[in-house]
């Protein structure tokens, strides 16, 4: 059985010692979905939403978070991060907003958790911002899409 690198030799949770690792550049792109009522995504693209310019929120909310991730996620690293990007694209007929989260950083370990955070916190803003327009929201399939840098190696989700 493969030994798993966050557990001690008594088989308890620990943070991983990356300090022999190489220093690498290392980018991650996440993806998430936010599906709405088609009404609500054109409120969202006329600036109608009460609460103010919902996508500019949900992208500082989005850095915000990726910056704060090793704060929320016990076992990750405080990373210094060298560029987060989180963008949305809007599609009205399906009733749908994507997000993308790009991270990245020059370190020992990896930014996939702080992209897929980045992808988490920007729906869950989206959501705040529009639920009292629409009771219906459902946040999906966020997901690591790419990564890259370090040990492992490059990764891209198939499909």
């Amino acid at each position: 059985m493969a030994e798993f690198s966050h557990l001690d030799e008594k088989g308890k949770a620990k943070m991983v010692d990356v300090t022999a690792k190489d220093v690498s550049t290392r980018e991650a792109i996440a993806h998430g979905k936010v599906l709405m009522h088609k009404n609500t995504i054109l409120l969202i693209e006329r600036g109608k939403i009460p609460k103010g310019d919902v996508y500019a929120v949900a992208k500082i909310a989005g850095i915000m978070a990726a910056k704060k991730t090793s704060d929320m996620i016990p076992m990750c690293h405080p990373l210094e991060l060298t560029g987060v990007d989180v963008e949305f694209t809007a599609n009205e007929a399906l009733g749908e907003i994507t997000i993308h989260a790009t991270v990245r950083n020059v370190g020992r370990t990896g930014v996939e958790m702080e992209a897929m955070t980045a992808v988490s916190v920007a729906a869950l803003t989206i959501y705040d911002m529009c639920k009292s327009a629409d009771k219906n929201i459902i946040l999906t399939d966020i997901k690591l899409l790419s990564k890259r840098g370090g040990k492992s190696g490059a990764f891209m989700r198939d499909g």
